[in-house]
């Protein structure tokens, strides 16, 4: 299995002053831009590649604490028939530090693997957290962090009811892989 994981983190549910406005013919939906903080909140997410299943925490701070937690959830939720999970992270200190090394060594089927830094667009969750984003982040206006946290786990569920994987095709890959390319200086 292979997991794409990442953190979207910061997430502020900012309740506004005013309510929304919906669209109507010839006016484009209307948002008060005042708005009273909440605080924030961190999304964990690792995107399945073969799948498209979406496996999620949140947390009110993102240290190795809650990553682990969130390495718990995964564990838990992954059945032990699933002998090895490749997980693809970026290079964050959290993920390199020595909490969770010692949690990986008493969970020999993660194995973690750090793309280059710049490429991002290498983590299949990036491109999940880019839909989150569109679709139920867009317009930020909750009420307070565990109504953010109810919105975003059932944007979650609804995700995995039809959860599909992204598919790259020959053409995309070959981008991919053009913009990884460096030229090798030959000997004359």
């Amino acid at each position: 299995m292979v997991l794409g994981v990442d953190e979207k983190t910061r997430l502020q549910p900012r309740t506004r002053t005013a309510p929304i406005l919906a669209a109507q013919p010839e006016r484009p939906v209307r948002v008060e831009h005042t708005y009273t903080r909440q605080g924030a909140l961190n999304l964990f997410a690792g995107f399945a590649t073969r799948t498209g299943h979406v496996y999620a925490t949140t947390a009110e701070r993102k240290r190795q604490r809650e990553f682990i937690i969130f390495l718990d959830h995964l564990e838990h939720d992954i059945a032990p028939t699933i002998t090895t999970m490749h997980v693809v992270l970026d290079n964050l200190r959290m993920h390199k530090g020595t909490q969770v090394q010692a949690w990986l060594a008493t969970h020999p089927r993660f194995v973690f693997h750090f793309p280059p830094v710049h490429c991002s667009w290498m983590n299949q969750g990036e491109q999940w957290f880019s839909i989150l984003q569109r679709k139920r982040l867009r317009i930020a206006d909750f009420a307070d962090q565990k109504h953010l946290a109810e919105r975003l786990m059932a944007f979650v569920a609804a995700w995995n009811e039809h959860a599909h994987p992204f598919r790259w095709s020959t053409k995309s890959v070959a981008k991919v892989m053009a913009k990884c390319a460096h030229p090798v200086a030959t000997a004359a």
